[in-house]
């Protein structure tokens, strides 16, 4: 239905110079149901079709406004495979859900409770790549913030996923190394098959199940670990990574890929404007590895398999914890001077650089306070 209606929609203005907008293409909804070609589109509620054209009108809306590219067609084996009802197309009672056109409710195996006395306004029935089919309602929820005091910085790794200012280390569970030697099996498998062949359907399956179980079980692990993170801290520190440049190191892609920082960036994010706290981004080039936390001297050199390094104070530090601590050090600065996210360099290294950025140090410095 998308498709058929980018199609109009396009022909429309390239022949006629004429805009076609929903209303249109919901009538011209009907008048493609009476066809012999369409007439299987009667077997499914409308509610579906009309989404598509309503998710379309909002894709050429924020063309227009240039806010984004022209609509492109979706594809039946790339695109998302999801189907969006609204109240008038879905029976919500007694913890069960009846879509429209069906005689018995789902058979639902519940990820979580709904909120109490909440109602669905919207219901989004979809399936992934490993054929997996999930159903997500939309629900009024309200989150109660829990106090809390205290700020923590983290700095990410590898060796470990995340080092806390408070000496805390959080191992990196290393999701895709667990289910490499899986993978690269069922891929094999694939490759093996003939293109087109019923068996080759089945060997992508199994490949996607891999790739879905890799994905669960760090999506499950960065949401505990970063609602651990909010709920304990009122203030939280991270570093500005540039993950789209560290990735270009083919050395460390596979493992920077598996950590995610970004999504556990985005997690912290949204999390932290439910419960109402503070969350501050470094500078991406503030050498927080090579100054000394404790007396602020800038190492000259800090290679990447230097794991601990003595100050000339005598201190000795661990090289992500003292990172930690001077991200969040510095983070409380930006607070204090009335910033939220501290803003960009602008240098010629930003596309360049392939791991943590930071400025080659001299023998002594101050941080920024």
């Amino acid at each position: 239905m998308y498709n058929l209606a980018l199609q109009a929609r396009t022909e429309a203005w390239t022949l006629r110079q004429e805009r076609v907008n929903y209303h249109a293409t919901s009538a011209m909804l009907t008048a493609w149901k009476k066809t012999e070609e369409l007439a299987f589109l009667n077997e499914v509620s409308c509610v579906p079709l009309q989404q598509a054209l309503r998710h379309l009108q909002v894709a050429f809306t924020n063309f227009w406004a240039k806010r984004a590219k022209y609509p492109t067609f979706k594809s039946r084996k790339r695109s998302r495979r999801s189907a969006e009802y609204t109240t008038s197309a879905f029976r919500w009672r007694d913890g069960r859900l009846t879509l429209a056109k069906m005689t018995e409710p789902l058979d639902i195996v519940w990820s979580r409770p709904l909120p109490v006395g909440a109602s669905p306004s919207t219901v989004t029935v979809s399936q992934d790549t490993a054929g997996r089919w999930f159903v997500s309602l939309l629900c009024d929820d309200r989150v109660e913030p829990v106090p809390a005091t205290g700020a923590v910085g983290v700095d990410a790794g590898l060796d470990s996923l995340l080092c806390l200012s408070t000496g805390e280390k959080v191992t990196n569970p290393k999701h895709e190394r667990r289910d490499r030697a899986a993978l690269a099996r069922a891929q094999r498998n694939l490759a093996r098959k003939e293109k087109g062949s019923a068996n080759r359907v089945k060997a992508r399956l199994k490949v996607a199940r891999v790739h879905a179980r890799i994905t669960d079980r760090r999506r499950d692990h960065l949401h505990k670990l970063s609602t651990r993170l909010v709920r304990e801290n009122q203030t939280i520190v991270i570093e500005d990574l540039t993950v789209r440049n560290m990735i270009r190191n083919h050395s460390l892609a596979r493992a920077v890929c598996d950590a995610a920082w970004r999504q556990l960036r985005t997690m912290l994010e949204y999390k932290a404007g439910w419960h109402g706290r503070t969350l501050v981004a470094v500078d991406r080039w503030f050498p927080s590895s090579k100054l000394c936390s404790t007396c602020g001297a800038l190492a000259e050199h800090m290679p990447l398999h230097v794991r601990s390094w003595t100050c000339r104070c005598g201190t000795v530090h661990d090289r992500d914890v003292n990172a930690a601590r001077n991200i969040l050090a510095e983070g409380l600065s930006v607070i204090a001077c009335g910033g939220g996210v501290r803003p960009q360099r602008e240098s010629s290294r930003t596309r360049q650089s392939s791991v943590k950025q930071e400025p080659p140090g001299v023998t002594q410095g101050i941080p920024a306070l």
